[in-house]
């Protein structure tokens, strides 16, 4: 009883009930993304006047919309290049992105890459479900070999993009993946990563029953969370088994995602970094001015 009216209480406070009900079908993981996302913000006091959302296009890009704060629903592809405006012309915000896989790193990679790489203040809910789902059906650059879709009838031939392994390459200063179906570590790590002041990106895999559970029978919807949890696998468990596991040990956790925490450090952001560039600029001017005197 305790819980239900905790996460009422919640409802209340951080949905815009005018917006509701949402557009996402039944079994679909990203509900519960929002249930995670108000958790870690009453978590940590929030002032959601002080927090700005930024989201692009497909089903994850509507989050924001039906959440009680500003935001920007931009353009396909784009949330990171709005929300680093945004974080450019006021520091001082909050800056959290809900996005999908087809929208942050294939028609907006670029963009992903250069946020990461430049270590912008922004926290990354990216939702991963291996598909374009709102737009049809179209092959995500997630997806894994021998998906179906729209545009792979006979199955994706293509090597998956691995998301966190890039923006762990790239410099990022935090970056998790988790499987939606665990609460307590996609909230922890959603914290983490506000607290975090660089890019993090929080990767939750995401089951779509629609556009990709149909298309690769994956079964009715309970079969289809259970694929998630067959096919993940904690990072320290993967990194055990294949350099202490023997042939067939290894065999049975090659091909799963890793989970967990991959990179977690302290590191300059790049507005501090500018800041810090602007203020040696005018300290020279200032000792160029008074030489010259």
């Amino acid at each position: 009883m305790t819980a239900m009216i905790d996460a009422e209480r919640l409802r209340k406070k951080y949905l815009r009930d005018g917006m509701l009900p949402t557009i996402f079908c039944n079994g679909c993981g990203h509900g519960a993304a929002f249930d995670y996302a108000f958790r870690a913000f009453e978590e940590l006091g929030l002032d959601m006047d002080k927090v700005a959302l930024a989201s692009g296009i497909g089903c994850s890009s509507r989050i924001p919309g039906y959440i009680n704060a500003d935001g920007l629903h931009t353009a396909h592809g784009r949330a990171l290049a709005f929300a680093t405006g945004i974080k450019a012309a006021n520091p001082d915000l909050t800056i959290v992105v809900f996005t999908g896989d087809g929208d942050c790193t294939g028609i907006g990679g670029n963009h992903f890459i250069h946020a990461a790489r430049r270590n912008i203040d922004m926290t990354v809910i990216l939702l991963n479900n291996f598909i374009y789902g709102m737009t049809g059906g179209q092959l995500a650059p997630t997806a894994p070999i021998g998906s179906i879709s729209t545009t792979s009838p006979y199955g994706n031939i293509e090597q998956a993009f691995n998301i966190c392994e890039l923006a762990k390459a790239l410099g990022a200063a935090y970056v998790a993946r988790w499987p939606i179906f665990h609460p307590y570590q996609p909230i922890k790590s959603i914290k983490e990563g506000i607290q975090n002041k660089g890019f993090s990106l929080i990767e939750l895999l995401s089951p779509c029953p629609t556009a990709y559970g149909r298309r690769n029978k994956l079964g009715e919807i309970d079969s289809l969370w259970k694929w998630y949890e067959d096919n993940t696998i904690l990072i320290e468990d993967y990194e055990k088994a294949m350099d202490y596991g023997t042939e067939e040990e290894k065999e049975a956790v090659r091909g799963k995602f890793q989970v967990g925490v991959f990179q977690n450090v302290q590191k300059p952001g790049f507005f501090e970094e500018y800041d810090k560039l602007v203020q040696r600029i005018i300290a020279k001017e200032d000792e160029r001015k008074g030489g010259a005197e």
